[in-house]
């Protein structure tokens, strides 16, 4: 079957390793463009790019893949299917129309729920308790086609965004491999997707801001949180009028804080034990991993050593 693959990030490279390795005739592999990075604004290359390079394939990166010299090139290659994986485009119909089986897209989540552009960080942070990938027929709606397969995973209690992208992406070039070679032999049959409820999931693309905590919520709201914006954009909070970022952090119910801890305000910093902690709306928060804005970062005990006198006085 020949396949052209679209994808940008880490996740979509285990899909194309799989693809390769598995023997499916890769006509051409669709990346971003290059991007600058770092202080100097040197060009970097996604990480598809890399893998498709060193796999000795066909790169294209269009500026935009509407293009109608990009659409001819595609056509021209005559695809059985073109594979998108977090490519970072909306694909316009004179390119979903190319390929005899379709286009199809390995999604992040299990479909319906989560659609848009940060399933994986949204899954957790609304503590759901398992997620997975979801191959679907693209159209022209956000995350809307027919499903064709599904494959679930629990989520774990410490699972961040960068562990679960990791274990999903890994399922999602499973996923696609087995899609194929079902749908070439015609097994499959496309389930249209039920939109009842859906507003409340739509996973929006994430923000900076979105990792400023809001400390009234419950230590396991907060806890979700962290974890779901890990490792971007990442969650944080303010201590003496500086940013304070907490990478990583134990949630501790009500019912389990001293009497120390109880008495304190939500928001408030505090150390019990030898350990730092910030009280809760409910519960709180014994802090693992944290940095403060200027500093790098460290596990809390290190950093009660040498700014403790910060916890003290804010």
């Amino acid at each position: 079957m020949k396949i052209v693959y679209m994808g940008t990030p880490d996740f979509a490279v285990p899909a194309l390793e799989m693809l390769h390795r598995e023997g499916f005739d890769i006509a051409a592999v669709v990346s971003q463009p290059d991007k600058p990075k770092g202080r100097h604004g040197e060009l970097s290359m996604p990480e598809v790019k890399k893998k498709a390079l060193e796999l000795g394939l066909t790169v294209l990166q269009p500026q935009k893949a509407s293009d109608s010299d990009f659409i001819d090139t595609i056509r021209a290659m005559e695809p059985d299917a073109i594979v998108v994986a977090a490519y970072g485009q909306i694909l316009k119909p004179a390119l979903l129309s190319v390929p005899r089986l379709g286009c199809i897209n390995i999604h992040a989540s299990l479909l319906p729920r989560w659609r848009g552009a940060a399933p994986i960080a949204m899954s957790i942070v609304a503590g759901d308790e398992e997620t997975g990938v979801t191959t679907m027929y693209m159209e022209e709606g956000l995350d809307t086609g027919d499903i064709l397969l599904q494959d679930s995973t629990p989520i774990d209690k410490r699972d961040t965004a960068g562990s679960l992208t990791d274990r999903l992406s890994h399922m999602g070039a499973e996923l696609i491999v087995k899609t194929l070679r079902l749908l070439s032999e015609g097994q499959i049959k496309p389930i249209p997707q039920d939109d009842t409820g859906i507003e409340s999931t739509y996973a929006h693309m994430l923000r900076k801001e979105d990792g400023d905590l809001e400390l009234s919520c419950s230590s396991e709201e907060l806890d979700c949180r962290i974890r779901g914006l890990s490792p971007w954009p990442g969650a944080f909070t303010r201590l003496s009028g500086k940013m304070f970022k907490i990478h990583e952090a134990e949630p501790l119910p009500e019912a389990e804080l001293s009497p120390e801890l109880r008495a304190m305000e939500a928001g408030a910093f505090g150390i019990h034990d030898g350990r730092l902690y910030i009280r809760c709306g409910s519960g709180a928060l014994r802090l693992l991993e944290v940095q403060l804005e200027g500093k790098k970062r460290m596990p809390a005990e290190e950093f009660l050593r040498g700014s403790r006198s910060l916890i003290e006085k804010d």
